[in-house]
């Protein structure tokens, strides 16, 4: 009995030791494998047989047998890619794809997904990547009325996890809704406009939208123009005028008046006349078509320190044609403090002025915040603006009058906070822009796509727009040794894994993605090559019990001749 146990713990040593090569054979096979996560093999004894002795029991050992068998999930190493849509993950995610249209779900490091014809990004089984949509939300940018807003653009997921699929190859028209202006304007510029009665209005009324050229280069003293979008993607010229005003008796301060302008026969706003009709300014029909916002820039020691802005009134016919300043009141302030202008370019219905309800409101930033927006109590005009000297100028003409009656004291914002980067009036040698930019664009032809550190999957388009489209969904587990390897890179849940713990890359553990990178098999040769030596050698032991045992087994047998 005691030989023939001898044989049997031999045989399982032989085994448990053939079985760990088959891991580690396993292993090197996958050496080159994307993402491969290596396994390791661990023995233990098997129960004890009591044996008689002379101190009582003792216990015989009956052999091995393989007691658990590991994944190795230690990061592997990255490789670089050419292409935009391989990834790899730094950390402990795992990807998530799913058949199209199954409920099956799977989990794999490994990350080289190409789209498809039907435009799904899947593995190479067409098994397609999981991923939250990303919502472009908008931020109400509104002005006293709260039917107006633009947007601000910034991001969100939304929904549960889907496939990833591109269906719109193009990118969507975005109006203008915020321009921006820093100039430096000469201090040495001449009065060009010059008016006794509307100082500060002389360049607007010298104006006139009717003719070929709606203001001579003699008339005002610099100008600078910038594209801005409407809302099916066309491009308009928006010029930005500036005169300084030689008769602003204010006290040391320089003001320059200014005027922003598009042209004529794009500005198709309808404006509710005295008889109550509604009248077309734009076509050159007259001689304020194109103007948008005009007002003053208040500068102490070339610094911004103060502004004005009106803009045309909804009744903008009632009171002598929209030429006349009664008719331009105070700029409505967008939630950021910017006074907002609109341009109605279609020719919408209600969308005329700053207040309408299908208004596309542009803010106009030249450096100078509000950031006070609230009311006074004289009515919803003077919210924003100061009425420190008494009774509020609500309109371009009432300035005038406190212009005479108050030293040439304008409105001005209620808290004014000037910016790093501001208009200014300094003597350089000349007037000049410093920077211009806006957040309007055309349509544009999807060009290539890229993957970010925090798992966003971005479209790059023909209009310079980079808009993203999905969250990429990573997994992670309790017990992820509990997963179940299914072939092919992929793994799936158990109970002893635990359900998968789902969120975006760079939170909860999750890892970050690294795009235009794969990962790596995690197997290290040198390693393997070592086990495999000592693997070797325990059969070889093994295989020497039984040899062994053999021969005692012949003696026995030789001892009846």
């Amino acid at each position: 009995m005691g030989l023939g146990a001898s044989l049997y713990s031999g045989i399982t040593g032989l085994t448990v030791h053939s079985e760990r090569m088959t891991v580690i054979g396993n292993n090197l096979a996958n050496v080159n494998t994307t993402g491969f996560k290596g396994s390791r093999m661990y023995f233990e004894d098997l129960l004890s047989q009591d044996y008689a002795t002379v101190n009582g029991v003792g216990q015989v050992g009956r052999g091995a047998r393989v007691s658990s068998i590991y994944s190795d999930y230690g990061q592997g190493s990255f490789e670089n890619s050419t292409e935009s849509t391989d990834m790899a993950i730094s950390g402990n995610g795992f990807f998530i794809v799913s058949p199209a249209g199954e409920e099956d779900t799977f989990y794999t490091r490994a990350g080289n997904f190409r789209f498809d014809s039907d435009g799904y990004l899947t593995d190479p089984h067409g098994y397609v990547l999981q991923g939250w949509e990303v919502e472009q939300s908008s931020t109400t940018v509104s002005t006293t009325s709260s039917n107006t807003s633009s947007s601000a653009s910034s991001t969100r997921i939304i929904g549960v996890p889907t496939d990833i699929r591109l269906e719109n190859f193009q990118s969507p028209p975005k109006a203008t809704s915020s321009v921006s202006i820093v100039t430096n304007l000469d201090p040495s510029s001449p009065d060009n406009s010059v008016s006794s009665t509307n100082p500060y209005f002389a360049m607007f009324q010298n104006w006139d939208g009717s003719a070929d050229t709606p203001l001579a280069s003699t008339l005002y003293g610099y100008s600078t123009t910038l594209k801005v979008y409407d809302d099916i993607g066309t491009a308009h010229n928006l010029t930005f005028y500036f005169d300084q005003v030689a008769l602003s008796n204010a006290g040391g301060d320089t003001v320059w008046e200014f005027m922003a302008t598009v042209d004529p026969t794009a500005d198709h706003r309808m404006l509710s006349g005295a008889n109550g009709n509604t009248t077309s300014i734009g076509q050159g029909l007259t001689s304020a078509a194109g103007v948008l916002m005009i007002g003053t820039l208040t500068f102490t020691s070339g610094q911004l320190s103060g502004m004005s802005a009106y803009t045309l009134k909804s009744n903008g016919g009632a009171y002598g044609g929209v030429k006349d300043l009664d008719n331009w009141t105070l700029a409505d302030f967008s939630t950021s403090g910017y006074p907002v202008m609109t341009a109605n370019f279609l020719g919408k219905s209600n969308a005329s002025t700053a207040e309408a309800v299908n208004a596309s409101p542009i803010q106009v930033d030249f450096g100078l915040i509000n950031k006070d927006l609230s009311s006074d109590g004289s009515g919803a005009i003077s919210k924003g603006w100061d009425a420190a000297l008494g009774t509020l100028p609500t309109t371009a003409a009432a300035s005038q009058l406190s212009y005479i009656s108050n030293s040439g004291w304008l409105p001005n914002f209620k808290s004014p906070s000037v910016s790093a980067l501001a208009t200014q009036s300094y003597d350089t040698g000349g007037s000049s822009t410093l920077f211009q930019s806006q957040d309007g664009y055309s349509a544009g032809i999807l060009q290539n796509v890229s993957v970010n550190r925090d798992g966003i999957l971005s479209g790059n388009y023909s209009n310079g727009q980079v808009l993203e489209l999905y969250a990429i969904t990573l997994a992670t587990f309790t017990n992820q040794h509990g997963l179940r390897r299914e072939g092919g890179n992929l793994f799936s849940q158990t109970n002893e894994s635990g359900p998968a713990l789902t969120g975006q890359a760079g939170s909860a553990g999750k890892g970050t993605i690294d795009g235009n990178a794969l990962e790596m098999s995690n197997v290290d040769m040198a390693t393997e090559f070592v086990r495999m030596i000592t693997t070797q050698r325990g059969f070889q032991a093994n295989t020497k019990v039984i040899t062994t045992t053999d021969s005692m087994l012949g003696e026995v047998i030789a001892m009846k001749r």
